[in-house]
């Protein structure tokens, strides 16, 4: 069994000096607007439910086939369980495809037509580990919040029997957020946020600023789809990479 819960993800708080005002002045609003990336991160966000607990995931785009990724224990039914998938006041079905919990990664499928498939990024994994000290955000819905947007950094590598290496990040965590999908600065996407630590015996306390994610490498993308491509009576364009 896994030491870690699954669950969730980040917050930054950023610090300043203040310089003491002399004479005469005056002031202006500062706005910390979120980056480019940062918007897209949030915009692609879903909340993921069977109807009664939550966990996070986000839309992205393969070719022509609209996917949610997501933690695998968040969405832990057999393939073609359906599961409703929330971005705002937009709900949709999608249908479970591929479930891997060696690496806790799952991805379902929405329908092209839908609404909520126009919300996702171009998938673009990185290629390699994102190194220690990579700035990283994810967007999640921890407890019984609404959406939020978090920053980090990577702040090490961990090796977990039977699941491999694992990123561990800098930054803040709680339930619901399990399954959200982590970007760097650029983008890409790093990997899957599936759990945090706890310590203490008997009294289990988390350890909310140290995050896991299932590094993105784990996922194979045509293997994940091969099922879905057999199954679709039109073959996308995704099916033919």
């Amino acid at each position: 069994m896994k030491k870690l819960f699954a669950l969730l993800m980040g917050l930054m708080v950023s610090t300043g000096a203040i310089a003491e005002p002399s004479g005469d002045y005056q002031t202006i609003s500062i706005n910390d607007s979120l980056t480019r990336t940062e918007k897209k991160v949030r915009s692609a966000a879903v909340k993921i439910t069977d109807g009664y607990g939550h966990g996070s995931g986000a839309i992205v785009n393969y070719y022509d086939l609209p996917l949610v990724l997501t933690a695998q224990h968040v969405a832990s039914g057999l393939p073609g369980t359906r599961y409703y998938v929330v971005n705002g006041s937009t709900w949709e079905e999608a249908l479970l495809i591929y479930s891997d919990p060696a690496h806790d990664i799952a991805v379902l499928y929405l329908r092209p037509e839908g609404a909520l498939a126009e919300r996702g990024m171009k998938y673009s994994p990185r290629e390699d580990l994102l190194e220690v000290g990579g700035a990283i955000t994810y967007s999640g819905h921890p407890s019984w919040h609404s959406l939020m947007t978090y920053r980090g950094y990577v702040a090490g590598v961990e090796a977990i029997p039977g699941s491999g290496i694992q990123l561990l990040l800098n930054t803040y965590g709680w339930f619901g957020c399990s399954g959200s999908v982590v970007y760097d600065s650029s983008g890409n996407i790093a990997g899957i946020l599936w759990g945090v630590d706890i310590e203490g015996y008997p009294d289990l306390q988390v350890q909310e600023n140290m995050v896991w994610v299932s590094p993105i490498q784990n996922l194979d993308m045509p293997i994940a789809i091969a099922e879905l491509c057999l199954a679709l009576e039109n073959e996308p364009k995704a099916c033919k990479k």
